[in-house]
């Protein structure tokens, strides 16, 4: 039976509205939570690069923008580098803001699609969510590898693969 999951979006930059984040949204968490069975609610905050700046200052102490941040609403238990994590037991999974400027331009910069590059980026802040990470070498190479096993199940390409 599958896990119920909701994903809720606000939307500060209108562009979002354009570029269907809801959609986006829905199609990168569900995927996400899917692939690990299970389930939860998700809020995505599409915002401009001057807001993402401003939460990266805030909660990071980098006062620029990003492409993605994530919070996740529990503290994850530690876990041995490179072991899947143990998945968070509230329904509640946490928030994600993601900014429009910097995810067009890295699109743009790497010839990928705005859409896939997006969704690449909601599956990477899902995984922050349950408690990946990539702080060291095996657990960086387990989320990419997630990653990349969840991009396979929406059919968007490997974003790790070099291109010449």
């Amino acid at each position: 039976m599958a896990e119920d999951i909701t994903v809720d979006c606000v939307l500060e930059d209108g562009r979002w509205q354009a570029a269907d984040l809801e959609g986006l949204a829905a199609r990168a968490v569900t995927a996400t939570l899917t692939w690990l069975e299970t389930g939860g609610e998700v809020v995505v905050m599409g915002c401009d690069d001057a807001r993402i700046a401003a939460l990266n200052a805030d909660f990071r102490g980098k006062p620029k923008a990003t492409n993605v941040l994530s919070w996740p609403a529990e503290e994850h238990e530690p876990h041995a580098p490179g072991e899947r994590p143990d998945l968070p037991q509230n329904d509640e999974l946490g928030d994600i803001a993601i900014a429009y400027e910097t995810c067009m331009a890295e699109a743009r910069a790497q010839a990928k699609s705005f859409d896939d590059h997006v969704t690449h980026l909601l599956v990477h802040a899902t995984l922050h969510l349950m408690g990946y990470d990539h702080l060291n070498d095996p657990d960086a190479e387990l989320m990419e590898a997630s990653e990349r096993a969840i991009l396979a199940t929406l059919n968007i390409a490997d974003p790790y693969r070099e291109t010449d």
